[in-house]
């Protein structure tokens, strides 16, 4: 049986359905949709030089690739390639195509420094370091139960702050924006990153299909945002918190947990049955937080690093 390996094609439903069949199968951790791919794929900055990969055997995709340029960095060159393939079609080759076509198109378009999240499993560490890879970081996938699980109770917030829906700055989303740039500067990571692109952000961020405005919450501290939790949702059953920060001024108040906790209760109220989430091994707060509300790490991937170029 052949395997073949080419670009995504936005406008074909059958191979957006393919890939995130793949993805959820082999990372059932992280939302995906075929909309959120389209969207994706059509949206991201040109900067950012997207090219998603399948690889195809028998009319059926059966491994994937993202392979991006980390546009947003101060330091220029880094290249972004996550291939994951199907668990019922591995050791077809599959992974081997896509990461050489990944390769050559980040090298083609500048990239001098390549990195990889590969699950933390004996066979994919393996496959990334006979390909000349090397561990670097970690992260935990975390799972709270919210159908059966038991929150945390709510809690008034302390004089002067006030929790709102992100959907409340809807005329105006800059100050989010802003508050985002700040977090994401601070988050622990192999690659500096750096939202200048206001622009940018709306169509990638705030217009994302998954993003939820109305179950994300922001702290406001004397009217201005201070610390916020992003909401994603699947349209079905599952939420995901994509980032929860504090602004650098009002760190150390429990902000950020009074926000998360608003979020998933909310969420839980609307329905939603798992809520997924994502650390950085090293994160050792927001390990502390997520442990306080019942979260427990559900899988593990490491951050793998070649020099290329």
């Amino acid at each position: 049986m052949t395997v073949t390996v080419r670009d995504l094609r936005p406008d074909a439903p059958a191979d957006l359905a393919g890939f995130a069949r793949v993805r959820q199968a082999a990372l059932p951790f992280i939302l995906v949709t075929p909309e959120s791919l389209a969207h994706d794929l059509t949206q991201l900055h040109p900067d950012a030089r997207y090219r998603p990969l399948v690889a195809v055997a028998d009319g059926e995709v059966i491994g994937t690739a993202q392979v991006h340029l980390t546009h947003e960095s101060s330091d220029p060159g880094q290249g972004n390639l996550n291939v994951y393939v199907h668990p019922r079609h591995t050791r077809r080759g599959a992974g081997t195509l896509l990461v050489r076509a990944g390769e050559e198109h980040l090298v083609a378009h500048g990239a001098t420094r390549l990195l990889a999240w590969v699950p933390d499993e004996p066979g994919n560490r393996a496959f990334a370091e006979l390909r000349g890879y090397r561990a670097s970081r970690s992260a935990h996938f975390l799972r709270l139960d919210l159908a059966n699980g038991t929150l945390p109770p709510l809690q008034d917030p302390p004089p002067g702050v006030e929790l709102r829906p992100a959907s409340a700055f809807a005329a105006d989303p800059r100050p989010l924006f802003e508050l985002d740039a700040e977090t994401t500067a601070d988050e622990p990571s192999d690659v500096d990153t750096e939202f200048t692109d206001y622009e940018a952000w709306l169509a990638e961020t705030w217009r994302h299909p998954l993003f939820s405005a109305e179950l994300t919450t922001v702290a406001l501290v004397d009217g201005r945002p201070a610390a916020f939790s992003a909401a994603r949702t699947d349209g079905g059953t599952r939420y995901a918190t994509g980032m929860t920060g504090t602004a650098r001024a009002h760190r150390g108040r429990g902000l950020a947990k009074l926000a998360k906790n608003d979020s998933l209760h909310r969420a839980r109220a609307a329905g939603y049955t798992e809520a997924f989430t994502g650390n950085d091994t090293g994160n050792g707060p927001m390990i502390a937080i997520n442990k306080w509300f019942g979260y427990e790490i559900c899988g593990t991937e490491v951050r793998y690093v070649r020099a290329c170029g």
